[in-house]
């Protein structure tokens, strides 16, 4: 089968690999159908993020067909159709009981202590073979694969598998309630979740920070107040607006990559891309804005994603302003039942995000693509099943995107806990 394989920094290749297989009875394996390039993948490409073991499968968000269940797997038949959660769970640890399933302890092989195990990561993450792939094995499958209504779309779907649930997560972490002021910093697919369910949960203003246009254009849609940071100093925009006062809540949704260096340069011998990222140092500018822009007594939330070595933080300015400060891992599986019924019920339309549909086969320049930051290049869906005989060309959805994007009376809506 084809997918896509980590060989080195800025070395990828979309290649023929062995078809996985059943290795414990409570695995399934599922026929993707849907998969996405992310953000963070380009943390492992570029190499801000140590670790990546070469022959990895990359990707970590999927939608597909059950094809074959472990003796174990009881709640699913072969022939469903479900939904991913990026994070791996085993569902019996008393994390995965108290919904803290990031922190699961049973399904990480390196121990306890290791942290969050997810599809695609580097080495201190399992590793496991990602989802940017024909197939996949799919460990604790009675945990991790949700079932799919037949009126939920894949394009739906795949946003249900990582950001929307990580967006929402990390506007409930920053303890958004009604009337709040928040502020997120960085309006990539995660931001605009962010903005999304912050409005969901009963924010009365949202302010989006970031740099490149087409995102801001996107929150501006969901009437989120925007500011350019390359146009106006977001932290003085920001004070100014909220009449020298600041914000209740801020999200930081960016993480070590806000800036990184990239590089053109010659493609390793045999590689289907040319080797494009290097890494580069990556200042917590957005962790800094965050807590100049707070309001004293705000909440903090960071969901962008930093390695274990980053130790940079404004800790003295964040405990003088009484600050409260919420991090971590989205806890997948707790947060997709719920959001299935949001889509279900219309709040919300997370496929509006998507800007790119692309066929496996188009995965390298996909990849680039995205790592370029070109205009409209906000979501990328990758169909692993469609192939050149369907057609390459490139699908673009940004015109259709909805003046309501991405839900219909967000302020309307109540909190669904």
């Amino acid at each position: 089968m084809k997918a896509v394989v980590y060989h080195d920094v800025g070395d990828i290749r979309l290649e023929d690999v062995p078809e996985p297989r059943i290795l414990a009875p409570t695995d399934a394996i599922v026929r993707i159908t849907a998969s996405a390039i992310c953000g963070t993948d380009l943390h492992f490409v570029r190499g801000t993020v140590s670790g990546m073991q070469p022959g990895t499968i990359l990707g970590h968000e999927g939608v597909g067909i059950v094809e074959e269940l472990g003796a174990d797997v009881r709640n699913l038949q072969v022939g469903d159709r479900v939904v991913i959660p990026s994070t791996i769970a085993c569902g019996n640890c008393s994390y995965c009981r108290a919904g803290y399933f990031a922190q699961c302890d049973g399904a990480n092989p390196n121990g306890k202590e290791a942290g969050t195990s997810f599809y695609g990561g580097p080495q201190t993450t399992g590793p496991f073979h990602g989802l940017q792939a024909e197939k996949a094995r799919i460990p604790f499958a009675n945990i991790g694969l949700v079932k799919l209504p037949p009126e939920i779309s894949d394009d739906q779907a795949i946003l249900l598998s990582d950001i929307f649930p990580t967006g929402y997560f990390g506007a409930e972490m920053a303890e958004v309630g009604s009337g709040d002021t928040v502020a997120v910093f960085g309006c990539g697919p995660v931001g605009q979740f962010a903005i999304a369910s912050a409005k969901l949960l009963g924010a009365g203003r949202v302010f989006a920070i970031d740099q490149y246009d087409d995102r801001l254009r996107m929150a501006q849609r969901q009437g989120a107040e925007t500011i350019n940071f390359n146009r106006e100093d977001p932290v003085e925009a920001i004070k100014r607006l909220t009449g020298g006062i600041g914000v209740d809540r801020a999200i930081d949704a960016v993480g070590v990559d806000a800036e990184h260096g990239c590089c053109g340069s010659k493609p390793a011998e045999g590689a289907t891309s040319g080797a494009l990222w290097q890494p580069g140092d990556a200042p917590a500018q957005a962790l800094e804005w965050a807590v100049q822009s707070l309001a004293k007594a705000g909440t903090l939330s960071i969901i962008g994603v930093y390695p274990p070595d980053a130790m940079t933080f404004p800790i003295g300015m964040a405990m003088n302003k009484n600050i409260t400060i919420n991090m971590g891992n989205c806890h997948h599986r707790k947060y997709i039942p719920r959001l299935i019924e949001m889509v279900q019920a219309r709040r919300i339309d997370p496929a509006k995000i998507l800007t790119q549909v692309k066929p496996m086969t188009d995965v390298i320049a996909a990849f680039e693509a995205f790592d370029r930051r070109e205009n409209g290049w906000i979501k990328v869906e990758l169909q692993p099943q469609r192939g050149d005989a369907q057609g390459s060309e490139e699908q673009i959805l940004d015109e259709a995107v909805a003046d309501t994007f991405p839900a219909s009376d967000p302020t309307t809506v109540q909190n669904p806990r």
